[in-house]
């Protein structure tokens, strides 16, 4: 059986910053929740996209967490707020966890081992819907669960967490689809994505 819960924790060391432990581990038993289900052999085979495969999801979140920290470092030092880092980096790691379910069909079949994938993996659901869900069934608080849906202007009230989650994932996803592809994330969306913002 896969060691999923290892696997997520070496690959996110930034889990290590939350100082909540509960919350560590809630975000690392979505992931699990979301790799067992989805089938797959390790979470470094997740793409950052459905037709991006030489960036790995986890590069992305990692890079959003550390956007969003240094966004949220910046926003304290020059502008006086106050945003909740463990929200912040709760939200950056468990944002794309919904990738899990979304791309199963678009990987090749030996990344997988096929265990619940007919009863949860689908690109019906957006990745950011199916991650709110995760979160919300390992219990994150609130404030962690509304900073999830990164990319529809799903939730009603927009927190400071959950604005810098999503400036954060959309600066990566920037650098991302210019690297790769040589188009903005705008483009992108307009030319591949299911749903538009």
């Amino acid at each position: 059986m896969t060691d999923y819960e290892t696997q997520v924790r070496a690959a996110y060391p930034e889990l290590e910053s939350i100082a909540d432990d509960e919350l560590r581990d809630q975000v690392v038993e979505a992931w699990t929740l979301g790799l067992e289900r989805g089938g797959w052999q390790d979470v470094a085979d997740i793409p950052y996209a459905w037709n991006i495969h030489e960036v790995t999801n986890v590069e992305h979140v990692r890079g959003v967490t550390k956007i969003a920290l240094e966004s949220a470092r910046i926003q304290r030092e020059f502008h006086g707020a106050d945003p909740d880092e463990d929200v912040i980096v709760a939200a950056c790691l468990l944002h794309d966890v919904g990738k899990c379910y979304e791309y199963v069909d678009f990987v090749d079949a030996e990344l997988l081992e096929g265990t619940d994938r007919d009863r949860y993996a689908t690109e019906e659901i957006p990745h950011s819907i199916s991650g709110y869900a995760l979160a919300h069934e390992v219990g994150c608080p609130l404030e962690v669960q509304r900073a999830i849906p990164h990319f529809l202007g799903e939730v009603p009230k927009r927190t400071l967490e959950a604005e810098l989650v999503k400036s954060a994932n959309s600066a990566s996803s920037n650098a991302i689809t210019q690297a790769t592809m040589g188009i903005t994330l705008k483009e992108w969306v307009k030319q591949y994505s299911q749903t538009q913002e």
